[in-house]
């Protein structure tokens, strides 16, 4: 006897993509070419447009979006991002958050089977070449055994190409359009790194659209897995009408056969899914909500002459045969705090300042006198959010006399385009500016169009008019 055999056999499949003995269960599904496949065959190729022409598009003369690492810079819809603005970044991150928990609350996986790049990428990009090289066009299913080698080589490198361009559209986002051309025409020695993500990119797309495919929902996505918590009865889900549908079979015509739901038992629902699972078994987390089975579904109820929606969209609390509510406290709940984190949001970037100003005190003694005078030592940086070259002068304000030596750029400080200046400044203060050996001050920069900004600064001195 075998290891192996004294091992139970599982009842039924663990995962869709498993068979009974662990081996993995490769789907080809079938293509039903319905009204809501054609919808999303058209959502599809807009989502592939906009992907390959936002990093060409310039709003306000930026790219759409560039997510410029190296000079930490995040250029998005006409706005420019800097590591200061941690406050704008932090409430963009929890409103997609916040807008991701209410899609899901009312829309159920709309995201999953109508915009996720995987979806998008393998039903309409993929799929389509795999079905174009082994003769299943237009029809979807398992590919011949004895597809000729040239059509499979060919397949390979159609898949090949299609990632190839795909990663350097990815990289497009990070580097931007000039720096990408360049490079393309260039030596990959001059742009290692570079070269190396887009190698390790189209690696990666391979493997996933080639190989891993549908598994990347059912395993690595973690989206899938939350739908416990994010959906409850009232979201929207595709669903089998059992009290319709049962008990399933064949119709027959004689007066004595058993009476029959509308569901034929035909098994197409199954054979289209792209995850491979039986809808009629109810609400599962492999269920990416592409409405394929819908498709195939309603195609079999016009040739047997039944109302369509035997398996529609809707939700489980109406499939039970009650009345779905839109208006329920979690959907509240997420509504209410997105639209307190999008209010937030758009009024920070509204009221934010052309320049960001930041002070710091240098290391080592906190001041010194020198010819009967206390200098501070402090660092001023001074960054233009502007989209045009600028002039700066410093000033102090709160207190007389107090005079301002800049150490690197004496006079107005010129800083260009979305750059920033460092410039070491010392600030000669008269001893009877102190009380209890502090003077509080007001650092103050000016630009060339009016603007300005103040930060608040403590000066150090003497007590009683003393050395330090």
């Amino acid at each position: 006897m075998r290891w192996d055999d004294a091992l139970l056999a599982p009842e039924e499949r663990v995962l869709s993509t498993l068979e009974k003995d662990g081996s993995r269960r490769w789907l080809y599904p079938r293509l039903a070419r319905g009204r809501f496949w054609r919808a999303r065959l058209l959502v599809a190729w807009g989502l592939i447009a906009v992907f390959a022409a936002l990093p060409y598009m310039k709003i306000n003369g930026k790219p759409a979006i560039l997510l410029d690492i190296v000079h930490r810079k995040f250029h998005l819809f006409g706005q420019t991002f800097l590591p200061t603005d941690t406050i704008l970044l932090a409430l963009l991150l929890v409103g997609l958050v916040l807008g991701v928990f209410l899609v899901s609350a009312l829309l159920g996986r709309i995201w999953c089977g109508w915009a996720c790049p995987q979806t998008v990428y393998l039903e309409f990009v993929f799929r389509p070449i795999e079905r174009l090289f082994s003769g299943r066009r237009g029809v979807g299913g398992k590919p011949p055994q004895d597809l000729a080698a040239w059509r499979r080589a060919l397949m390979y490198v159609a898949f090949f190409a299609v990632s190839f361009y795909l990663a350097h559209t990815f990289l497009a986002y990070w580097v931007g359009v000039e720096n990408l051309r360049r490079w393309i025409f260039g030596s990959p020695m001059e742009h290692p790194v570079a070269f190396a993500t887009v190698a390790v990119v189209t690696f990666l797309m391979l493997f996933d659209f080639v190989y891993f495919r549908e598994q990347t929902c059912i395993i690595a996505c973690p989206y899938g897995r939350l739908q416990s918590v994010l959906l409850d009865r009232n979201s929207l889900i595709i669903g089998y009408d059992r009290a319709r549908g049962e008990p399933r079979g064949k119709r027959v015509s004689l007066p004595q056969a058993p009476a029959r739901g509308d569901c034929i038992d035909c098994n197409l629902c199954v054979a289209v899914c792209p995850t491979g699972i039986d809808i009629r078994e109810g609400l599962q987390i492999e269920c990416v909500g592409c409405a394929q089975c819908i498709d195939a579904c309603d195609a079999v109820m016009d040739k047997v002459g039944t109302p369509r929606g035997l398996i529609r969209y809707g939700s489980q609390q109406g499939m039970a045969g009650g009345r779905a509510k839109i208006h329920r406290p979690r959907v509240l709940v997420y509504a209410g705090a997105l639209s307190l984190v999008a209010g937030l949001f758009v009024w920070l970037l509204a009221t934010k300042s052309p320049m960001d100003l930041s002070v710091q005190r240098n290391a080592g003694a906190p001041f010194m006198v020198n010819d009967g005078l206390v200098e501070n030592t402090v660092r001023i940086r001074i960054a233009n959010r502007t989209d045009r070259p600028e002039s700066y002068r410093i000033c102090v304000v709160g207190a007389d006399g107090v005079r301002v030596v800049q150490g690197v750029t004496p006079g107005a400080i010129r800083i260009e385009a979305g750059e920033q200046h460092i410039e070491p400044v010392k600030l000669i203060v008269p001893p009877a500016t102190f009380r209890a050996g502090v003077a509080e001050v007001r650092v103050r920069v000016e630009s060339g169009d009016g603007h300005a900004a103040e930060r608040p600064l403590r000066l150090l001195g003497p007590v009683g008019g003393g050395g330090p």
